[in-house]
């Protein structure tokens, strides 16, 4: 029986944002997420578009440290969450924040502002590396950033005979990304509550990584 490949694209701060607003809304805990779980449960969904099995084939997480916080312990409390990602078989990428100086309108005084811009620029990127390697054959966006907009019509252009999707996180689904890839689906809250890392999650050297207390 034949299949077809699929490698994931997460978003992670768009990710992030989907995953605490589902914890808020559902009084339960949604932020230590075992994201390969989580994939593989809707691969499904996107087997009518297909019209072949999917099996999974890659997740690649792109996220990055909020150390200009200055707050180790939100820092601390990622690099546990992406230890597990990669004790998982995730492909963790990290990218970071710049320093955008910007005016505020209305007193005029400078204000220190920090934005996460690489991650778009990265998916896109592996997004044409996927293809162009034939490293699968379904690329499945876990995002709802229009910024992807241009990287998936190229890809689209390009590559006709692979299949994009999204699974836009909860509560931020977007009508143009979703017109622009048919077949698309949203993840909804209790996908989350539903696939958590064990706690404590046990690496293979029997190290013991313990899921956040406010998490």
């Amino acid at each position: 029986m034949s299949f077809k490949r699929a490698s994931f694209l997460v978003d992670g701060f768009n990710l992030y944002h989907s995953v605490r607003r589902a914890s808020k809304e559902l009084g339960v805990t949604t932020k230590w997420l075992d994201l390969k779980a989580l994939c593989e449960s809707i691969l499904p969904s996107f087997r009518p578009q297909v019209g072949e099995r999917i099996e999974l084939e890659s997740i690649y997480y792109f996220t990055a440290y909020a150390y200009h916080l200055g707050d180790p312990d939100i820092v601390c409390r990622h690099k546990k969450f992406v230890r597990c990602l990669q004790d998982s078989g995730v492909h963790v990428e990290i990218n970071r924040f710049k320093y955008k100086g910007i005016v505020c309108p209305h007193c005029k005084k400078a204000i220190d502002k920090y934005e996460e811009k690489e991650t778009d620029v990265s998916i896109a990127l592996k997004l044409q590396e996927l293809f162009l390697s034939d490293a699968c054959d379904i690329v499945i966006l876990m995002s709802g950033d229009t910024d992807l907009a241009p990287s998936v019509r190229l890809a689209q252009r390009f590559f006709a005979s692979k299949y994009i999707f999204f699974a836009f996180p909860a509560y931020r689904k977007n009508r143009q990304l979703a017109r622009l890839c048919p077949g698309s689906m949203i993840l909804k809250p209790k996908h989350y509550s539903r696939f958590q890392f064990s706690n404590p999650h046990i690496l293979p050297d029997s190290t013991s990584i313990y899921k956040p207390p406010s998490w």
